[in-house]
């Protein structure tokens, strides 16, 4: 065989080499399943909504999204494992309002909560329920707020945990108001419903989807709903805000990718998310659990999450709760 059909033959190889080598690189996204992390039990609202995306989503991507639970910590656990995955639009997580507040409770998180993070988009808003049992003596928020504050610390709020959100947003409530409640934590699940109606508690701080089977069943009433307006699944419930003017608080969930994830991928993304949002059904889905579809620009969800940190960062200063590491 002569020197020249050698190179010749050699220079083929390597051209042919180098083509597959590209087209595995630019192998098209995405080419296997995806897993969309979330941090909270099974059946709750984060594991609902994850699993009302995945299904939606696996069509229009072309490839199945699978849903997989790491609860623990207030969602530090799912949201650290997809700080540290491959920025390959993989792994993914849905992020909760309890993101925001987990960084304003820890000095130490194993993670950064906007930098190690490609946000994407919302997936829904809800506000929080502020209620008493049926029979309590306080027959709307302005006289139970006149009532805590003739008598400081006798009145008290349930939570389903030290530092969650619904913990934060009664201390909010208090702060706001100039007034002393004490906080009750339980332990989640229905303990906190359970013990306003039993009457060992004196006021609910919850989401809707925990409190409006209970208002509709007349077991409780509904002093005031935090979103800025009346709330479309919760009629009849004033607002917050026309106690104490100004006050506005809404939880959130929302897909977010690895710091470094391709931008391609990222837009991606958050152009399938916002047609899943854009449907009926979907929207229909959501309202059911008390939240509405709400997507959002990339841009939009890390200045939110940003923002959200920064306010709990007061509301923990100004309470006095202790701050890990």
């Amino acid at each position: 065989m002569s020197i020249n059909l050698q190179r010749r033959q050699f220079s083929v190889a390597v051209a042919a080499l180098a083509t597959s080598t590209w087209s595995v690189a630019q192998a098209p996204w995405p080419s296997r399943n995806i897993t969309l992390f979330h941090g909270f039990g099974a059946g709750g609202n984060a594991d609902v909504v994850s699993r009302l995306v995945a299904q939606r989503l696996q069509g229009p991507l072309g490839q199945p999204v699978i849903v997989d639970i790491k609860s623990g910590a207030g969602g530090l656990l799912a949201s650290n494992a997809v700080a540290k995955a491959s920025p390959d639009g993989y792994a993914l997580v849905m992020l909760t309002g309890a993101h925001t507040v987990s960084a304003a409770l820890r000095r130490n998180l194993p993670y950064d909560p906007v930098k190690d993070f490609a946000f994407v988009s919302t997936v829904t808003t809800f506000p929080f329920v502020v209620a008493v049992r049926a029979d309590h003596p306080a027959k709307n928020l302005a006289d139970l707020l006149a009532k805590a504050k003739a008598e400081p610390g006798k009145y008290n709020f349930s939570s389903v945990g030290v530092g969650s959100t619904q913990h934060l947003v009664g201390e909010l409530l208090a702060n706001t108001a100039g007034v002393q409640l004490q906080h009750i934590p339980y332990r989640g699940g229905g303990a906190p419903v359970q013990a306003v109606i039993g009457g060992e508690v004196d006021l609910l701080v919850d989401t809707p989807t925990v409190a409006l089977p209970h208002i509709q069943s007349g077991r409780l009433r509904g002093l005031g709903v935090t979103s800025a307006s009346p709330w479309p699944t919760l009629p009849g419930v004033p607002t917050v805000a026309s106690t104490l003017n100004g006050f506005e608080v809404r939880s959130w969930l929302g897909v977010a990718a690895p710091a470094g994830t391709p931008e391609p991928i990222v837009a991606k993304l958050n152009a399938e998310l916002k047609k899943v949002l854009a449907s009926v059904d979907m929207q229909r889905a959501l309202a059911n659990s008390g939240s509405l579809a709400s997507h959002s620009t990339q841009e939009t969800m890390r200045d939110m999450v940003q923002n959200d940190i920064a306010r709990w960062r007061g509301v923990v200063a100004r309470s006095g709760i202790p701050v890990e590491g």
